[in-house]
């Protein structure tokens, strides 16, 4: 296979792909609406006051990609709009904030949910964090959603349903404090409650929903809704044979649905990967209420400046790359040899393909090839894990467990990074791969399809078995052998920009689409003597 770029400086692309894979940014028959925010003409000239509502935050804690994705969008939204933050007030948060947390508000007991007072914390690139407090529900050691060792809090329910009752709270002017928002953004299950708990009154925000993975739905016995103050007289809505979801609820009641990327949000609406909801999602897409937004990459991933690496590289300074390669080894315990370092930097569960890639290990050895992982998860695939430093010793090395640092100099330092996916909704190691000049190996599935291009920036293959992905290793292994072209493909791959700047503007659009009417009216005459300094547009 070659590389083929054009006078007008497009790759040629291979044809051996299903018409998605080849070409994700056109997809003829599907409504428009379900995947792009058009931008308008006032984008620029409103801006609005957002909530944005999460469980997790890179600043403060983190147990997944949403904690990623929650530090950078609401700074990447606020240069558009007025965004502020609310989440939980973990023992990290509060640890963080120390004395310069400032109580500015208040909420009431719901039903069985408590009530809690709210805090203000201002970081230092001035974004604002309001802070959840309540020592009883959130003050605990481990995880945002489980303990120490693993195991989920048995008062899930009580503890999400508050954060979202305290979002709507804040938005329907309820908890006492000076700003209010126009509108909530609303992350997974743990808070979709709160399109619940503003629908039905006059005075609601609109909502928007974003699905980081549709699998996690916060789903509990349907007993539990008369705890959470959910009405008795809807209960059919919410009763799932027996069961409530959580981000059922917030499907079907928030104003919009956004999801991680554009192929992710068509393949929901699909039976084989909608788990349940797909009837739903359907009806919402059909309504133009679910659109896909790529997510982005936080502009630490960049080679050049990574002081987690030994030797800092740029685009085209492949040999200064290979004394990355070369560390790598040393530090991991593997031979230095001229084959290709194949890496894995993955949660380590089902739906990350990782017992596909033990089974496919032996080839990768046998064909010269060595093997690299680092993660955490399921602990009998971590046993498998395990053990396969011991078959292939100086060929694979294992760290289960995760340090950011040593990822870091993986993906600088291997040639390929394995994600045979059996899902993916975005995905972001692929992005941090081909910022590094790592070719990622993928299945072609979700976001994976949207920010790989195959051939180019790295290899895609159909179906997540384990056949399929052995060919895609000889693929590799013949892309290896010619380095003109693994050059060239490296290149590709780290001039791809997955920034949060075009996200943040998608986003941005989509808000403002959003505001209230009469809150535009308001905005677009700032002369009014009525609107508040806060509210005007400054050019």
């Amino acid at each position: 296979m070659t590389i083929a770029k054009p006078a007008h400086g497009t790759y040629r692309i291979p044809r051996s792909l299903p018409h998605e894979a080849r070409n994700p940014r056109h997809r003829p028959g599907k409504p428009d609406q379900a995947l792009i925010v058009p931008a308008t003409a006032r984008a620029e000239r409103v801006r609005g006051r957002i909530l944005f509502v999460t469980t997790e935050m890179t600043d403060f804690v983190k147990a997944g990609g949403l904690g990623d994705v929650s530090a950078a969008l609401p700074r990447a939204v606020s240069k558009h709009h007025d965004v502020r933050v609310l989440i939980p007030g973990y023992p990290k948060v509060l640890a963080a904030a120390g004395t310069s947390l400032r109580m500015v508000g208040k909420v009431r007991a719901h039903h069985k949910l408590p009530a809690c007072e709210i805090a203000e914390l201002t970081l230092s690139d001035g974004l604002t964090v309001l802070v959840l407090c309540n020592a009883q529900l959130y003050e605990r050691e481990g995880s945002p959603y489980t303990d120490a060792s693993g195991h989920e809090w048995p008062d899930n329910d009580i503890r999400f349903a508050t954060l979202s009752h305290a979002a709507a709270q804040i938005a329907l002017k309820r908890a006492h404090i000076p700003w209010q928002p126009d509108l909530l953004h609303l992350n997974d299950w743990p808070c979709a409650l709160a399109a619940h708990y503003m629908d039905g009154h006059s005075d609601a925000a609109p909502t928007v929903l974003t699905i980081h993975n549709l699998a996690y739905q916060g789903v509990f016995p349907a007993a539990n809704a008369a705890h959470l103050g959910l009405p008795a007289h809807q209960h059919a809505e919410y009763d799932r044979h027996g069961r409530l979801s959580f981000l059922h609820e917030g499907i079907a009641k928030a104003t919009y649905l956004t999801t991680v990327s554009e192929s992710y949000a068509r393949q929901i609406t699909e039976p084989d990967y909608g788990c349940g909801l797909d009837a739903l999602l359907r009806r919402r897409s059909l309504e133009g209420r679910l659109i896909g937004i790529v997510n982005g990459v936080d502009h630490s991933w960049d080679p050049h400046n990574d002081p987690a690496l030994v030797a800092p590289f740029a685009i085209g300074d492949w040999e200064t790359r290979r004394e990355n390669t070369q560390q790598l080894r040393e530090e991991l315990g593997l031979r230095q040899q001229n084959g290709p370092l194949f890496a894995v930097i993955s949660r380590m569960v089902q739906q990350k393909g990782v017992d596909l890639i033990c089974e496919a290990a032996p080839q990768i050895i046998a064909a010269g090839g060595q093997l690299a992982l680092i993660g955490r998860g399921d602990p009998a695939i971590e046993r498998t894990i395990a053990r396969l430093p011991r078959r292939f010793p100086g060929r694979v090395a294992a760290h289960i467990g995760f340090e950011e640092a040593l990822a870091r100099r993986m993906f600088a330092g291997a040639d390929f990074l394995l994600m045979p996916s059996r899902y993916e909704p975005c995905g972001l190691s692929q992005m941090y791969a081909q910022s590094y000049g790592c070719l990622p190996i993928a299945h072609a599935t979700g976001g994976l399809i949207d920010t790989i291009e195959d051939g180019v920036t790295g290899l895609l293959f159909r179906h997540a078995s384990v056949s399929e992905l052995r060919r895609c290793l000889q693929r590799a292994f013949r892309i290896y052998a010619e380095p003109l072209l693994l050059n060239a493909m490296r290149g590709a791959a780290m001039l791809e920009k997955h920034g949060w700047d075009a996200p943040g503007r998608q986003y941005a659009a989509l808000y403002q689409r959003m505001l209230p009417t009469q809150r535009q009216a308001d905005v677009a005459a700032p002369s009014t003597p009525s609107v508040r300094r806060e509210d005007a547009y400054v050019h």
